[in-house]
């Protein structure tokens, strides 16, 4: 029992120091969070983390994401649409194509895997990760459409991407070829109308109890977490896999009415995700191993390079195409998708579950997720 409470204190002070550092010297706090998580997993042995969470490792993982992506929703807009529409639609569409498909062909080239586990490995790479681009764009303050191009697009396509992962992972789960394609076809239908509804109904009962005072100021944030957490919740009961999407949808609800003024949510829910975001990297770090590390041959760095070199510049000359971008907007949005907590959380997830079942090449997916993960 000693030894439990001492690795949640060890990930919980390890989390925050590394915070902390990148906030004195002004350093990627992604970086610091993996090399400390792996520090304390595999080098010291400090934190283990099946230890610590076992099989709630998944749940809390998912659940965890929820509310980061709840979070990120509060920051949309559609004001900001006005203007860049055509090229955020464009991305979540035509980029996403793009990203999955020729991510999934370089794994399959350079990874050495079979064809499913390439395409599985184009969906978990779908994601940019909100965690990483907003503190970017906070830091850089590009002008123009671009901040808001990069908003929209690394909050959205987030649980676009994990969804697309759990879809495919239930088909290779499935072993038959027509019925998985079936079943993502009629999985992303579903999951698109179960989160919809349960994330706007969520958001609007939250406005209409904190509107007629029925909840008192101390609770409302406590509040706003039960309603989150019943979102993520509801939905994923009704269809498996949509409660990311549903906790997204509803800060985005949330956010674009006018009703109710939502900073002090923004404010607390801001604050739990640091803790979320430093907990879950320290975790998921921790659980790496030094011979997962010796998987990565050359092929991990071809496909990283191809990754940002290839792949993220070509989906975006193709989704900005007669935009009005000049070239320099380009580049940039070019340059800029950045992995992060998402995407490791949906690797590890996926991973566990295809070693349970006993598929071969599933260890592969955690090692190169975070080398992807430190590369962009």
């Amino acid at each position: 029992m000693e030894s439990y409470f001492l690795g949640i204190a060890a990930v919980l002070i390890l989390g925050i120091s590394a915070q902390w550092l990148a906030w004195r010297f002004n350093f990627p706090s992604i970086l610091l969070l993996l090399t400390l998580g792996f520090l304390a997993g595999p080098v010291f042995n400090i934190v283990d983390t099946d230890f610590l969470l076992g099989d709630q490792l998944r749940p809390f993982v998912s659940l965890s994401v929820a509310i980061i992506l709840f979070e990120g929703g509060l920051y949309l807009r559609f004001s900001e649409l006005r203007k860049s529409h055509a090229v955020i639609r464009n991305l979540l569409s035509l980029g996403v194509i793009v990203t999955w498909l020729l991510s999934a062909f370089f794994a399959w080239l350079f990874l050495e895997v079979d064809v499913m586990l390439a395409i599985l490995i184009g969906a978990i790479f779908i994601v940019t990760g909100p965690t990483v681009v907003l503190p970017m764009l906070k830091f850089v303050r590009p002008k123009g459409q671009v901040n808001s191009i990069l908003k929209w697009e690394g909050i959205l396509n987030d649980p676009i991407g994990a969804i697309a992962a759990v879809l495919v992972l239930e088909s290779i789960l499935a072993g038959d070829p027509l019925s998985a394609t079936f079943m993502v076809s009629w999985g992303i239908v579903t999951t698109l109308s179960v989160a919809l509804l349960v994330g706007y109904l969520m958001s609007w009962f939250l406005v209409f109890i904190l509107k007629r005072h029925l909840v008192p100021e101390f609770l409302q944030n406590p509040v706003t977490l039960a309603l989150v957490i019943a979102a993520f919740a509801v939905s994923d009961y009704f269809q498996h896999e949509s409660g990311l999407l549903a906790a997204t949808l509803m800060g985005i609800s949330l956010a674009n009415q006018r009703q109710l003024n939502v900073k002090h949510i923004m404010k607390f829910k801001e604050t739990l995700q640091i803790l979320l975001i430093s907990s879950l990297f320290i975790l998921l770090a921790a659980r790496l191993r030094w011979s997962d590390i010796e998987m990565l041959g050359w092929g991990s760095l071809w496909f990283l390079l191809a990754l940002i070199f290839v792949i993220r510049p070509l989906a975006v000359v193709l989704s900005t195409w007669n935009s009005g971008l000049d070239w320099r907007e380009k580049v940039f949005l070019g340059k800029m998708a950045p992995r992060g907590i998402v995407a490791a959380a949906v690797a590890s997830i996926t991973a566990l579950l295809l070693m349970e079942s006993g598929y071969p090449s599933a260890e592969q997916l955690i090692p190169i997720s975070f080398s992807v993960i430190f590369g962009t």
